[in-house]
Formats: C-alpha cells, structure tokens, sequence
C-alpha cells in the first residue's frame, strides 16, 4: 500500500497530524510510532515558545478547541534535544514549521537544513499570524503564501508541504500559490476558527477567546475543501479533519487526497494508524483494488 510523493515513498497513506503525536516518543508504551506511515512533529518555531495560557483546550460535540499557542522548544533545543531520537526511528519523519515572520521560517528552515537528520520532509503551517503585516495569517494572501513557499523551496531539496487554512475566502488560489512558489504538496486543513462560551460564567472556555476546532465536526468541511484544492492544483493533496473510521479516509481519497493525518482521535487511540491500515488493505483485497492511487479522485459527481 505504498504512496509516493515527489521521490519519498511511504509504506502507508496514514500520517499523523502535527501536534497530536507530539515528537513520537510521548507515545512510547502505547503505540508503535514506525507502523505509521510518517510522522509529522508538532511544530517548531526559532524561538521557544510557552504558548497561551489555560485554559487552551475544550471539549466540544464531536470535536475539541484548542489554543495551544504552538508550545514548543525552538529549533536549537529541538535540534539537540529531539532530532537525535527522531533519528533512531523507522518511520517517515516530516517536521512541521512555524513563525512569526517571514524571516522566522527560512531561519528555522536553515538551522533544520544544517544539522544531522534524517527527516524526508517539511510542513509548513501558514495559518500563523504575520507580526509584520498586522497579524494577518501568511496563509490567507496568495501573494504571501507564494512568496514564502519560493523562498523555502530554495533553502531545501526535501519534500516541501504547504498547510492550508480554511479560513480564506478562496482555498483554491491559496493552494494555486503554494503550487507556483514550489511546493511538492499541500496538506487540508488545518483547524476551523471557533469558540465555546461557559453560560455560568459568561466567559469564553479558552483563555484566547477563540480557537482552533477540530474532530468529527469539520470532516464534511474538510472533504469539500479537499476536493476543491484537488481540483484546482497539480500537486498531491494530504488530507486532514475529522477522520474516526477506515471509510473517512476512503471518502477523503475519492474526494482527491492521496494521503490523509489523523489528528485529534489519536488522543482517543493512538493505534489507530495501524488499525486503519490493515482495514484498508482489506477493503482493497475485497474490491480488488490493486493500488490505493485507484481511488484519488474516484467521486462521481451528480452533476458538473
């Protein structure tokens, strides 16, 4: 059930979705991170970042919010404390970039470019806020997202993924950029904007006010988004939201993802990439599908 990207091959179209693996060895005990197909780290950043402050999680129907805030170690710690046991496994590893500023992502992407390791790849989450143009997310300029995924496809020979948001007006010239500024793929999408009120309190549930929703709730907004950025570009699309059973990924691959992330049922069970690879070999075998790449695409539309 091999998938391949640019020259990366992958022994399964299942990822993990950035943050919700941590760095692979949160899950050390619980679950084998290499029966993955990849895995993609939670997000670095140049400089260590504490995040916001709780609460930054909340339950929802069918989903989470969160407004994590991108926690993490910043690239020098990360290079010296986690690329060494990123290293030792046998999986797939994509690590997953933020920033600030434009400056930020090419300084993480240099600093990545220059140590000793053996991840394949990037992600790169353009939904961050761009201190330097008034916080507006680099991903919702198509001008932006051409211009920074230009300059990082010149740092790196690696595979190059662009993380598209759904809070645009138009996906499709998001992903059109991402395409024209050289990225080997794009992955959809990144969490919905949401917001969930305590009505004892009156107070928002997240510190933040807002957050990112995820889980079963977007997967219907996932899957049309897919397709749309499918339908528009000429590079692979990774498909991401609310995927708790074999028949969601399937669904995501006829609407035109050639591999999909779990995210947030991972905290849920974090086997089940495992689970889900086996109950897609057996579909395969059941419907005498030779190669997965069959199904991207595959939907039938009603009418065009």
């Amino acid at each position: 059930m091999y998938v391949k990207i640019k020259d990366v091959e992958f022994a399964s179209p299942i990822l993990t979705a950035s943050g919700t693996y941590g760095y692979g060895h949160e899950v050390e005990g619980l679950a084998d991170v290499n029966k993955w197909g990849g895995l993609i780290t939670k997000s670095v950043t140049l400089h260590p970042r504490e995040g916001n402050p709780p609460p930054r999680i909340s339950e929802t129907s069918s989903g989470m919010l969160n407004s994590i805030g991108l926690a993490n170690l910043g690239v020098e710690k990360y290079c010296r404390d986690i690329i060494p046991s990123l290293n030792k496994l046998k999986t797939k590893v994509i690590i997953n970039i933020a920033g600030s500023e434009v400056n930020d992502y090419i300084e993480t992407l240099k600093i990545l470019e220059d140590v000793n390791s053996k991840h394949i790849g990037y992600e790169i989450n353009i939904s961050c806020p761009n201190v330097k143009e008034g916080g507006m997310a680099f991903g919702v300029s198509n001008e932006m997202t051409e211009k920074l995924t230009s300059k990082m496809r010149r740092l790196t020979n690696r595979l190059l993924i662009m993380k598209l948001s759904p809070n645009v007006t138009c996906i499709e010239d998001i992903a059109k950029a991402a395409e024209a500024g050289g990225a080997d793929a794009v992955s959809a999408i990144n969490t919905v904007v949401g917001m969930a009120i305590d009505v004892k309190s009156r107070m928002p549930k997240l510190f933040t006010n807002y957050g990112g929703l995820s889980g079963p709730a977007i997967k219907p907004i996932s899957i049309a988004n897919v397709n749309k950025v499918y339908r528009a570009v000429n590079i692979p699309v990774i498909g991401i939201g609310g995927i708790t059973k074999f028949e969601d990924i399937i669904e995501f691959m006829l609407a035109g993802a050639s591999m999909v992330q779990i995210g947030t049922m991972n905290y849920k069970n974090p086997n089940l990439g495992l689970e889900f690879k086996t109950q897609l070999r057996e579909y395969m075998e059941e419907n005498k599908i030779s190669d997965i790449a069959e199904l991207v695409g595959g939907v039938k539309y009603h009418s065009e």
